[in-house]
């Protein structure tokens, strides 16, 4: 499994958390750290493409 599925994977994880707990501040802690993975793979997989392009 490639880096950009892994991270992506642990975004869902994290939201999945964010679903589960009762606690509104661990939740949206949870949702902010799935969005910082999304943006995560995001950089990685533009990173990869560029590197290709050379």
């Amino acid at each position: 499994m490639g880096v950009v599925k892994q991270i992506k994977k642990q975004a869902v994880v994290a939201e999945q958390a964010a679903a589960r707990t009762a606690d509104a501040f661990v939740a949206n802690q949870m949702k902010s750290l799935a969005e910082a993975f999304r943006a995560q793979a995001d950089t990685i997989r533009k990173q990869k493409k560029q590197k290709k392009k050379k």
